[in-house]
């Protein structure tokens, strides 16, 4: 017997033993699990899990419940009701001492009915005619509207975030590579001068001047690599993962800003009907209009119509679901209607409000358009002026990198000074960063010309 539960008892302990190690396998592959992506893949993952874009979805779900709640307010009611009363205490009413023979002026105290009554009722409520019952239909479209051109908004700005960052991200990479570059050869330089001075062959001043610029050199390194994480951090936030998942990116800068120079954006039209700011300011004015619609309405009748059904019941005791209880049934089939008659001119006001707040807000419409317009002018001209930009800092690198091998090459045959060394160096540095802030400028440009447009990447 004892051995037969010492067998049961090591068999669960092998089984609880290996599923705590599946499950442990699990979690390690889940935390060391590498998410990889091109430029398309980011935005496509961010679009579904963004938090703004998640609750952008949401938005636009509970648009459309509120459409069906709307609605509902015009469909037939029905309300049920249950009573129960029990008078402690009944009230007492006095009938004149005539009536049972008693002398003239006498009354007698008589008690009406039995102390205890349940009844339940139920009625049905139809709506006939309520103006403000239209516009709100009509309403409720209209927020389903403004809730998808919501939702399409923060689709753009999700892809704007994600371009953006994970530009950034290949930028502090790409900065971090170049650094360490720059940093090796110029631990080389200093070592060789080091050793030249060291031997009589040159001065102190070179030692120094080439340590300056190590030292600076360092120092952005080391803060290339903070902003290496935290770039990528802040990709990953924007995604919707957490800021410390392990993030590879597939594309090179270079490559990226090959494939984002594309001259014929700049010719396609502006179609102000498909830019995003321009939809939801046309919500607005379509939102003022039944605003006003709605003053109009209000000073219209309303009819509704009612039918109710309820039993109730009487009794010295709490005998209600006994078979023997007597129940008295009624019925009322009615209608409500309401006419606005006079209200001091308070209608007439917030009519006259209604009114303003259209106007303004179609004031706002065309001002919207030129600002729009506008912003298409500057996003063609910055998206050119990145492409000039970079086209331009890719001619200067190559001149930069040039000069800097022409000054050492100079400086080891000693015909450069330190000081000259140390100058190409840093235009040739300049140039690098340059060159790699041009790329990004050109992704960013072109990202913001099709927020305008409203066109996709």
């Amino acid at each position: 017997m004892n051995h037969s539960k010492n067998t049961n008892y090591n068999n669960m302990k092998n089984s609880l033993l290996a599923l705590f190690v599946l499950f442990t396998a699990t979690c390690s592959y889940a935390q060391e699990q590498t998410y990889s992506f091109t430029l398309e893949e980011a935005i496509d993952f961010a679009l579904e899990n963004n938090y703004s874009a998640i609750n952008a979805d949401r938005d636009l779900l509970d648009a459309k419940k509120q459409k069906w709640e709307t609605i509902a307010t015009g469909l037939p009611q029905i309300n049920g009701a249950v009573s129960y009363q029990n008078q402690l205490k009944q009230p007492v009413s006095l009938l004149p001492g005539e009536l049972a023979g008693q002398e003239p002026g006498t009354f007698i105290p008589i008690v009406f009915g039995q102390p205890q009554t349940a009844s339940a009722t139920a009625t049905l409520k139809q709506q006939i005619f309520d103006g403000s019952y239209l516009v709100g239909i009509q309403a409720a479209k209209t927020f389903i509207a403004y809730s998808g051109n919501y939702k399409e908004k923060t689709e753009l700005e999700v892809r704007t975030a994600v371009v953006e960052a994970y530009g950034n991200v290949l930028l502090s990479q790409e900065s971090v590579a170049i650094l360490e570059k720059n940093k090796a050869n110029l631990e080389k330089n200093l070592f060789e001068t080091q050793k030249l001075f060291e031997n009589g062959l040159g001065d102190e001043e070179s030692v120094e001047q080439l340590q300056i610029t190590l030292s600076s050199i360092d120092n952005q390194l080391k803060n290339s690599l903070r902003l290496q994480t935290i770039t990528l951090q802040m990709l990953n936030l924007i995604m919707g993962l957490d800021i410390d998942a392990p993030t590879k990116l597939n594309e090179t800068l270079s490559d990226l800003a090959q494939e984002q120079i594309r001259l014929n954006l700049l010719e396609e039209d502006l179609v102000i009907d498909n830019n995003i700011d321009f939809k939801i300011v046309t919500n607005l004015n379509q939102q003022r209009e039944l605003e006003l619609k709605l003053q109009k309405s209000l000073a219209l009748p309303t009819l509704n119509a009612f039918v109710n059904y309820g039993s109730t019941s009487y009794s010295d005791k709490f005998n209600f679901f006994s078979n023997d209880t007597d129940w008295f049934d009624s019925s009322v089939l009615g209608l409500d209607l309401h006419i606005p008659i006079f209200s001091s001119l308070g209608r007439s006001a917030k009519t006259a409000r209604a009114k303003i707040a259209l106007e303004k807000a179609r004031t706002q419409l065309s001002e919207t358009e030129q600002n729009i317009r506008l912003q298409h002018q500057t996003a063609k001209s910055n998206y050119l002026f990145s492409i000039e930009q970079y086209n331009t800092a890719s001619e200067n690198l190559a001149l930069a990198e040039r000069i800097e091998k022409k000054n050492e090459i100079k400086y080891a045959e000693g015909l450069a000074s330190s000081f000259e060394l140390r100058q190409a160096q840093t235009q040739l540095y300049s140039a690098q960063q340059e060159y790699l802030q041009s790329m990004v400028e050109v992704i960013n440009k072109k990202t913001a010309l099709e927020t305008v447009l409203n066109s996709k990447l």
